[in-house]
């Protein structure tokens, strides 16, 4: 089986915050699902380096938009390191490899005769004296009347025409735009009506999309796709190959998608693959984003890859709802957020893992409190996983100096044990990853219940027999342990491999136990109850209003 998992491209314009990792997070734990099983993986993603956004930074830093995406690119590179990332490929999409791609496929769509010439009208700034990008056209949304940028509204999903807005501003001096006539490039969306609802609707059937997907999809497909312009007067970006229209750039619409496919063929190109290999119709993949990316990954993604001829269309789409911040909706610009590089450099990397998948926003927005990540940390990575491993493995050492005992495993342990894995792999491939942890936590909490329950402590005097039954039981369900919280946790099950001297981490059960445990080490450090005040207050103090 060949899978591709795409994670959307973050723009490097501003530090990550705890809402990407929440949105990002599925694509790794899948991965490393994936190549535990044994098969073929290709994961990538990258930093979007093109595009308004970043002009807009450079412009406030008076700076160059190089220096700028090279500096963000480095530290999204950074902290998803430190979080444990997998990715096969991150890149950037300023690479020159990206750039000719782009390019290519372009004039492909242009050769196909879905992209055209058409005059439009288009918001001018006399002061800037310049023809402005959509995300330089502020407003209000003409659908809810929420604050709103050329492209799309956040706050309704609508996807938008700058021309479109209430009260439009130019983002650079805020003076209201006119509109002025000029030509642009289009490409037909609505050739693919009919497709796409044939697409969506088998989706919908095999319960491959999160819902948030579907309900959107079927809107935008209700409203009829409409064609949309796919050049922009850009400082950055990708050039146009298209005769007198040099000067202008391929709309991020277009070419920050198409970077899932040119990170591919860069990747199989360095790898000495074939592409067809990896993007065609058996293969499984994956998009995992945000719900403002919907549109793109639902509509306009699917309309390009039919647009080229290619049949390797999205299977699977994994599309999170927002992140809350202490109940209140985070907000880079007033800087209410958890930034990640300050969070990394502070915490366990499994502890933010395993609060951000066990309250996943997979169906609705959920909040990150300071009490509550602390709590989920000292209660249940301390409490209950790091606990029963600490406590079976001290025992050991204490009574048996580390050799561990030889006794029978119990058979409804066993079994499961089995069925865990079947169970787990099952929701984790439908993008349940929230219920899969879960699950995994249940089988925790009752391997400590056995262990209190079985009282190793008065059998190792009374009945030594049944205390190494017990404890070669409490060994091999932290065997197991340290493959199912692998995708999941992959700090700490490197901690449980590194103990027990696992050499391969497999999606099986594991049945052959060391003789000897190696040195042991808890998994987790309790925090201190007193840093919740500390964070919020210190959360408070960093606001901009």
């Amino acid at each position: 089986m060949t899978v591709f998992i795409g994670g959307a491209w973050p723009y490097a314009n501003g530090s990550l915050h705890l809402g990407h990792i929440a949105a990002l997070l599925p694509g790794d734990i899948l991965a490393r699902y994936y190549r535990l099983k044994g098969e073929k993986v290709l994961y990538v993603s990258g930093s979007d380096c093109n595009g308004t956004p970043i002009s807009i930074r450079a412009r406030q830093e008076q700076t160059t938009t190089d220096t700028i995406a090279s500096k963000y690119h480095e530290e999204f590179k950074n902290c998803f390191e430190k979080l444990g990332f997998s990715y096969d490929y991150y890149t950037r999409t300023d690479a020159e490899h990206h750039h000719k791609s782009v390019q290519k496929l372009f004039v492909n769509l242009f050769k196909n005769g879905y992209i055209y010439k058409k005059e439009i009208e288009q918001a001018y700034c006399e002061f800037d004296r310049r023809f402005l990008p959509d995300r330089f056209v502020e407003g209000k949304c003409p659908n809810c009347g929420a604050k709103a940028r050329g492209d799309q509204c956040d706050q309704c999903s609508a996807i938008l025409d700058p021309l479109d807005l209430k009260e439009k501003r130019c983002k650079i001096c805020g003076n209201e735009p006119i509109i002025r006539l000029t030509e642009h490039l289009y490409f037909s969306f609505s050739t693919f009506q009919n497709r796409l609802e044939d697409y969506v609707s088998k989706a919908k059937k095999e319960s491959r999309w999160r819902e948030n997907a579907i309900l959107l999809a079927h809107r935008y497909l209700a409203e009829g796709v409409k064609d949309r312009a796919v050049s922009r007067d850009l400082s950055n970006g990708v050039s146009i190959p298209i005769k007198g229209f040099e000067d202008k750039k391929v709309y991020v619409w277009i070419e920050a998608v198409a970077g899932y496919l040119t990170a591919s063929m860069e990747w199989a190109k360095e790898q000495n693959e074939k592409i067809e290999d990896w993007w065609n119709q058996q293969t499984i993949s994956y998009y995992i984003h945000g719900k403002d990316n919907i549109p793109f990954h639902t509509i306009i993604w699917p309309s390009i890859l039919m647009g080229i001829n290619m049949d390797a269309l999205p299977t699977h789409i994994i599309s999170n709802e927002y992140l809350t911040l202490e109940k209140r909706k985070l907000s880079t610009s007033q800087n209410w957020a958890v930034w990640v590089p300050y969070i990394i450099e502070k915490y366990d990397p499994d502890s933010i893992r395993y609060f951000l998948t066990i309250n996943a926003p997979e169906n609705r927005d959920t909040d990150f409190s300071w009490r509550e990540f602390i709590y989920s940390h000292n209660g249940e990575l301390l409490g209950a996983f790091g606990n029963f491993v600490n406590r079976s493995f001290k025992f050991i050492e204490n009574s048996f100096e580390r050799n561990i005992p030889n006794g029978n495993i119990d058979k409804g342990w066993k079994n499961s044990t089995k069925e865990l894995y079947c169970k787990v792999g099952e929701l984790i491939e439908k993008g349940h990853l929230k219920q899969a942890l879960e699950k995994i936590f249940d089988y925790i909490r009752f391997a400590n219940k056995y262990f209190d329950e079985e009282k190793p402590w008065i059998q190792v005097k009374e009945n030594p027999s049944n205390a190494k039954n017990t404890l070669k039981t409490c060994v091999y369900i932290i065997l197991n342990l340290g493959q199912l919280v692998y995708p999941f946790l992959p700090f700490s099950a490197e901690k449980i491999n590194d103990m027990l001297a696992v050499e391969e981490v497999r999606w099986k059960e594991q049945e052959v136990l060391p003789d000897v445990l190696k040195e042991v080490s808890p998994l987790f450090n309790r925090l201190d109850t007193r840093l919740i005040e500390d964070e919020y207050n210190r959360l408070l103090k960093q606001v901009n209003i």
